[in-house]
């Protein structure tokens, strides 16, 4: 396929029926399992759809033409002729996944076979529900979008991860940018000119460590994202799990506290006033304004432009102030996770997210509680570790998902 043609029939959304229909959704297929197998024979894909092998090979030869899959050559056989292998063309088509954090935007390009080529990290930008704040957004991916113009027709999906409450289905967001009566994915596909999808946040994040992070062969995974805010994805039995509206995992607004501190949400005693990045961010400040030492007094004489960066990084430094407040911290977050436990009784909880990044400073204690509070049974059964991916998950998940949908819609 050249440049200037139309992107590919077999992920368009067209209505179609009859022969064309049952031969898109045989190529769809053949994708899906290549896709898993990484590659097959003609043969192969016959008995996995139980289809003839002059029907497979057929559409074989149909999606080469395409330029969907290639004929990666012969494979050794006990007898007879050899066989031709086929697999996915690494540049056959891309998606790009956007994850918005509060002070910047992460963004990667993810071809068909799912490696991550180009990966732009700690674009400046404020993330607020404003329509200057959305038109700044869409700037930024059409801007990373213009780095590669000479394959904008083959990048099929963008998925934008975006925190709070998230309708997948219907594109809308109930937390950011929702002045408009039209769904946020049509809104921001309108200006960039390809398909769109919104997903919260903390569920690409899980979704990015389940498909190519610390996950190995666990179907039951807990991911939770210790950032500003403090979310959850969770994943059953291999899939992720959305509830009935979609707004599964708003583990920061469990009434956890008997305290004082007005969530952003509007209520007194959410979990994550006490145990979020922002939480944390709060309670150094406050304890350094006491009079209590930090290295962040260093190269802050303002208090204010602490950032929560900043606290991480003194925390990396071994500052005392840090690491204690990191410990106290982590035993709150850890009884709520040993909840989680009990409850579940997942293969394994992940610890995501900025503050993630302080390591065993936030691990430890986090276990620790974990030992305390679960039910040792089925605290035996979860292993907890921390992100792979890091920075990474939420550009991964959303390129990923935007994937997902793409192919899924095709069906």
């Amino acid at each position: 396929m050249t440049d200037n043609q139309p992107a590919y029939s077999i992920f368009s959304t067209e209505s179609i029926s009859g022969v064309a229909y049952k031969n898109k959704s045989l190529k769809r297929a053949i994708i899906t399992y290549l896709d898993s197998s990484d590659t097959a024979t003609v043969m192969d894909i016959s008995r996995e759809l139980n289809i003839s092998v002059p029907k497979s090979a057929s559409l074989v030869n149909e999606l080469v033409q395409e330029c969907l899959i290639r004929d990666y050559g012969k494979i050794d056989s006990t007898g007879g002729r050899k066989a031709n292998v086929y697999g996915l063309v690494n540049d056959a088509c891309f998606f790009i996944g956007v994850d918005v954090k509060k002070y910047y935007v992460n963004i990667g390009l993810l071809d068909f076979k799912k490696h991550l080529i180009s990966v732009r990290e700690l674009v400046p930008y404020q993330l607020e529900n404003t329509p200057e704040s959305l038109h700044a957004l869409t700037a930024i991916i059409e801007d990373f979008i213009s780095d590669f113009n000479d394959i904008r027709n083959r990048i099929l999906g963008v998925g934008i991860n975006l925190t709070g409450r998230i309708n997948h289905l219907t594109g809308y967001s109930y937390s950011f940018f929702h002045f408009q009566e039209e769904p946020l994915s049509q809104i921001i596909q309108k200006e960039i000119g390809i398909p769109t999808f919104i997903e919260n946040d903390s569920r690409s994040m899980a979704y990015g460590e389940f498909m190519n992070g610390v996950v190995r062969h666990e179907r039951n995974v807990l991911f939770i994202n210790i950032d500003f805010g403090l979310g959850m994805g969770i994943l059953i039995d291999g899939s992720l799990y959305y509830g009935k509206s979609g707004f599964s995992g708003e583990l920061g607004h469990i009434p956890f506290f008997h305290n004082e501190i007005i969530c952003h949400c509007g209520k007194k005693g959410c979990l994550e006033t006490e145990t979020s990045g922002l939480a944390l961010l709060s309670i150094v400040k406050d304890k350094i304004a006491k009079g209590s030492s930090s290295i962040l007094t260093m190269n802050h004489k303002d208090l204010d432009k602490i950032r929560l960066e900043d606290v991480i990084e003194a925390a990396r430094k071994e500052d005392t102030l840090v690491i204690e407040v990191l410990s106290e911290l982590g035993e709150k977050l850890g009884r709520a996770i040993a909840i989680l436990i009990n409850i579940f009784n997942p293969e394994l909880v992940i610890l995501g997210g900025k503050v993630s990044e302080t390591g065993e400073l936030i691990k430890l204690p986090i276990r620790s509680a974990l030992n305390k509070y679960t039910l040792g049974l089925v605290n035996n059964d979860t292993q907890l570790k921390l992100s792979k991916l890091g920075e990474r998950a939420g550009v991964m998940g959303g390129c990923l998902i935007a994937r997902e949908r793409v192919l899924s819609s095709a069906t």
